[in-house]
C-alpha cells in the first residue's frame, strides 16, 4: 500500500539531486576567470564524483525505503494483533 509512494518520493530525490548536483557544477564553472585555464590533471573527475554522490544517495534512499517498510509492516502486524485480540475478549 505505501510502496507506490515509497518509489514516487525515491523518484522526486534522485531528481532532486540530479538537479542540484548540475547546478552546482554551472556555479562552479561560472565562478573562474575567462582567461584561466586549468589543466587537465590538476581538476577533479566531475562524472566519478557526481557518480559517487548519486551513489550514496541512492544507498541512503534504499536504507529510507526498508526502514519505512519494516515500520508499516511493524504497524500493520500491531492493528491486526489488536483487532484479533479485541475479537478475542469481545468473545469471551
Amino acid at each position: 500500500m505505501a510502496l507506490p509512494s515509497v518509489w514516487s518520493a525515491m523518484r522526486v530525490a534522485v531528481l532532486s539531486l540530479s538537479v542540484v548536483g548540475l547546478l552546482s557544477v554551472r556555479l562552479v564553472e561560472a565562478g573562474q576567470d575567462p582567461g584561466s585555464v586549468i589543466p587537465a590533471e590538476s581538476r577533479p573527475c566531475v562524472d566519478c564524483h557526481a557518480f559517487e554522490f548519486m551513489q550514496r544517495a541512492l544507498q541512503d534512499l534504499k536504507k529510507t525505503a526498508y526502514n519505512l517498510d519494516t515500520r508499516t509492516e511493524t504497524l500493520l502486524l500491531r492493528a491486526e494483533k489488536r483487532g484479533l485480540c479485541d475479537c478475542f475478549h469481545a468473545i469471551h
